[in-house]
């Protein structure tokens, strides 16, 4: 068996086509552009990485994009004042602050100030809150990208599956298992206290890695058939860009596999501006 790919760049196209024409659907309708502000403390080169794509698709599909470069220096006071701003700002529908913050400021205070209906990231607790319950508005973009990612290929059902995720951290790992409570998935959690991790995963349906560890999942674990989500990007050594999972083992077993890189990492992208223009149309009426 050789596993079919999930191709998350692909799908990632076909969401910003969607984006696309709905931003010129409200434009054609007489209303606004969705806009959608980007702050980054510091200059840590990943994170520049990060926002100049997160800018380029906006420009791409139409979106009003802003920009601010903050020194490392700036003060919790300062960046919260700005927050208010951009809260108050009726021709900003989303705003994010890019992770991770200088040690100086507090990351909780910063997201819990944006207000919920215009935290495209879904970090918020209020949002975080809604998709516990199973009424979920503005998504974690990583979980809610691997769902349409799952919806858009030719894979079985989830319900009834055995999903095991690795890692639970509250932007992938925790809102991903809530995305599978809903759709009725069997969900384990899987974190560096979990006991014989193998047996897990062998005995999974759906397996979704975003612990950040190149490798960590040996192909040979996979059960026949299942599907493999790879959330982690790892940089080796020799400078290739690697995931969790042992790939060239794994598609072998695997019935379906996403890639590292062109996986999950537009998808996170795509789905950003997917909930920037959900919050102009649904939540700033």
């Amino acid at each position: 068996m050789t596993a079919k790919i999930i191709d998350g760049k692909a799908i990632a196209e076909q969401i910003k086509k969607e984006v696309t024409l709905g931003v010129q659907a409200r434009i054609s309708a007489g209303l606004r552009a969705p806009g959608l502000a980007v702050i980054i403390v510091g200059d840590n080169p990943a994170s520049k990485i990060y926002v100049s794509s997160k800018r380029k698709s906006c420009m791409e599909v139409g979106m009003i994009s802003k920009e601010f470069n903050l020194p490392s220096t700036t003060s919790e006071k300062d960046l919260l004042e700005l927050i208010d701003q951009l809260n108050n700002d009726v021709a900003i529908d989303g705003i994010l602050v890019q992770l991770p913050l200088p040690p100086h400021i507090d990351s909780n205070l910063v997201l819990e100030r944006i207000k919920p209906d215009k935290d495209v990231d879904g970090f918020h607790p209020y949002n975080q809150g809604l998709l516990a319950i199973g009424r979920p508005t503005l998504r974690p973009c990583t979980p809610k990208g691997i769902m349409t990612m799952l919806q858009r290929s030719d894979v079985p059902a989830l319900k009834g599956m055995e999903a095991v995720i690795i890692g639970a951290s509250n932007i992938v790992g925790k809102p991903m298992a809530l995305e599978l409570l809903i759709e009725f998935c069997t969900v384990t959690v899987s974190h560096i206290y979990t006991k014989d991790i193998t047996q897990h995963i062998k005995r999974a349906d759906l397996v979704i890695s975003a612990a950040g560890v190149p490798n960590l999942v040996k192909g040979e674990w996979i059960k026949e058939g299942a599907i493999v989500i790879d959330v982690g990007i790892n940089r080796l050594p020799d400078g290739k860009i690697v995931g969790d999972v042992e790939f060239d083992v794994a598609k072998e077993r695997a019935g379906w596999i996403s890639p590292v890189p062109g996986g999950v990492g537009p998808m996170t992208v795509a789905t950003l501006i997917e909930n920037t223009l959900f919050a102009a149309n649904k939540l700033h009426k």
